[in-house]
């Protein structure tokens, strides 16, 4: 697999062109998104087997969404099965890499609990009291993670698309996006304060202000925000992929 290496302000541009795919058919974008969403959540409420299975199938309905962002991309019309059309490409591949996925997670987890004696995760698993918030253990086991699960994650967000549209075997689609990102780490430093400026510090700021104005206003605007915000963030994912790896000849998604 050729990896090709982008400059930085490239990173700034893959927000910018996902909302510009998102206008192309918002109503499609913006269903995947919150699809994908829902599917995972309904299925991870299941005891015991929920999340296990949830982690599996991520990649498959990952991939249902970018086949339907290519889709747009190439002016072509589906519909919204084309969220499921990820079970038609390399199952057994995508499968496995939510699987290592899944164990990864868990491992970062458990070397987290090793460094900061299970801080960080007894604030995931309920509420915090002001004491143990405010507890150096918590701040370590935050920057632990954060350095454990980066790796991990470089590791995963090219593999859905490598395994479903090359074909690759889950170690080599983890490895070539791995990879991919180390060899593009300067856009994704600007894509990361990119995401944070468009899909935490503006919005913030946009209702903060609205809110002096009249709460009703703030209000009316924290509804729309996500269902606009969201399917542009999985459009700039499909973005990313197709600027740095290309795309395969044919369609993927059945049409």
């Amino acid at each position: 697999m050729q990896a090709n290496r982008l400059p930085m302000q490239r990173g700034w541009a893959w927000l910018k062109e996902g909302a510009l795919l998102w206008r192309r058919n918002p109503a499609l974008l913006t269903f995947l998104a919150f699809g994908y969403l829902l599917i995972l959540l309904v299925i991870s409420l299941f005891p015991l087997i929920g999340q296990p299975i949830a982690s599996l199938l991520m990649p498959v309905i990952s991939l249902g969404v970018l086949n339907g962002c290519r889709a747009v991309d190439a002016g072509r019309k589906v519909g919204p099965e084309v969220l499921l059309s990820g079970f038609k490409s390399n199952v057994p591949a995508l499968v496995t890499i939510g699987g290592i996925y899944l164990v990864a997670t868990l491992l970062v987890l458990l070397l987290t609990s090793l460094a900061d004696g299970g801080a960080l995760l007894a604030m995931m698993s309920g509420p915090v009291s002001e004491e143990a918030a405010a507890d150096p253990a918590l701040t370590v086991g935050l920057l632990t993670a954060l350095a454990l699960s980066a790796p991990v994650l470089m590791a995963y967000w090219f593999a859905p698309v490598l395994a479903g549209w090359w074909g690759l075997s889950a170690p080599k689609a983890l490895f070539f996006s791995y990879y991919a990102c180390l060899r593009n780490w300067r856009p994704f430093l600007a894509y990361a304060v990119g995401l944070m400026l468009f899909g935490a510090f503006l919005p913030a700021l946009v209702i903060g202000v609205a809110g002096l104005v009249s709460p009703m206003l703030a209000t009316l605007l924290s509804l729309p925000l996500p269902l606009i915000l969201i399917p542009i963030v999985f459009a700039s994912f499909y973005i990313n992929a197709r600027e740095i790896f290309g795309l395969p000849e044919g369609n993927v998604d059945g049409k």
